[in-house]
């Protein structure tokens, strides 16, 4: 993914991000920081291309974003895992059903891949909820869904908004340990927190700052 002196505003206001240019290679790690109302959760819609910036250019798995049509954006998005913050799970479907989702889009049967479903629900420490519904969950335990259901198909990219905010510092340097895997595996992961002190656990990972509407990179 590549961002060439991108900005957005929203109407006739001041740019809310200007002149963003940065690249995210295969299978890189990379944590998106800044203080609150930066833009982080902006820029990750604009990396989903759920936002469509005012200028500038964004270059999406090779395809312009400026270019694609509503079938060839939707394919793409499919190839990127997001785990939101306010979950978006669906309260008529198990926690199990949430997770396997992206494979019933596949339209894979579910012979196929309940193993690999129920192994990453046990690891995330779900195991003996899989088949409550989202409403009975805690708050944690839907974050723990929405980033299983995230990580479930490997996808080529994932964003994750916050994704330990709401879990104790031990579930997540143990989720942190699965996104650190999953970029080892060949995703590109983006994970956006306030979090410095488990920033500071995982150095191998660049930081992007967001301050004042621009971007600034760490290696």
């Amino acid at each position: 993914m590549r961002f060439e002196n991108v900005g957005l505003r929203y109407g006739m206001g001041a740019e809310v991000l200007r002149d963003i240019t940065f690249q995210i290679e295969p299978q890189s790690i990379q944590f998106l920081t800044g203080p609150s109302g930066a833009g982080k959760t902006t820029l990750m819609r604009l990396i989903l291309l759920s936002l469509k910036p005012t200028r500038g250019f964004i270059k999406l798995f090779g395809a312009d974003s400026a270019s694609l049509d509503k079938a060839a954006l939707t394919a793409l998005r499919r190839r990127i895992g997001v785990v939101f913050q306010d979950f978006r799970l669906l309260d008529h479907l198990t926690t199990y059903e949430n997770v396997a989702l992206p494979f019933r889009v596949q339209g894979r049967e579910e012979r196929g891949y309940r193993g690999e479903v129920v192994e990453l629900l046990r690891w995330v420490g779900l195991g003996d909820r899989m088949h409550a519904l989202p409403p009975v969950l805690s708050g944690g335990e839907k974050q723990r869904a929405a980033i299983a259901r995230a990580l479930i198909a490997r996808p080529e990219l994932l964003l994750a908004d916050e994704p330990t905010g709401n879990v104790d510092p031990g579930l997540a340097h143990r989720l942190m340990r699965l996104f650190i895997e999953l970029h080892k595996s060949g995703t590109a992961v983006v994970i956006a927190t306030h979090d410095l002190g488990l920033m500071e656990k995982f150095d191998e990972a660049r930081r992007l700052v967001l301050g004042e509407g621009r971007l600034h990179i760490y290696d």
